[in-house]
């Protein structure tokens, strides 16, 4: 016998029921390939914005007061810090929002 045989008739009836509502529930929210690319693209300028945002202050900064190490590029790397960041913030509010949904 195997592991299916054994298992009670109710047992098997959840089973089913559950994958059948993971599955309603996976037609209800699915999302197009054009929502995942603008996800895509979402994450790629949460961390572009700041990094050449960086980049220009630290630029006008070069010129306007000069320091003996660069202005650009330490802005540059903050700039990117800070995206990466805020990337990571919104990528794991997605994560514990899909995973509320399938508790749910």
């Amino acid at each position: 016998m195997t592991d299916t045989d054994k298992k009670k008739p109710n047992e098997f009836s959840q089973q089913v029921g559950d994958k059948a509502r993971r599955k309603l529930n996976a037609q209800r929210e699915h999302k197009s390939v054009w929502s995942g690319l603008g996800m895509f693209g979402l994450i790629g300028w949460s961390i572009v914005v700041p990094t050449l945002s960086g980049a220009a202050l630290g630029v006008w900064l070069d010129r306007h007061h000069p320091q003996s190490f660069s202005w650009a590029l330490s802005l540059l790397i903050l700039g990117l810090l800070l995206g990466c960041v805020l990337a990571w913030q919104w990528v794991e509010k997605e994560h514990e929002d899909i995973n509320q949904k399938e508790d749910e």
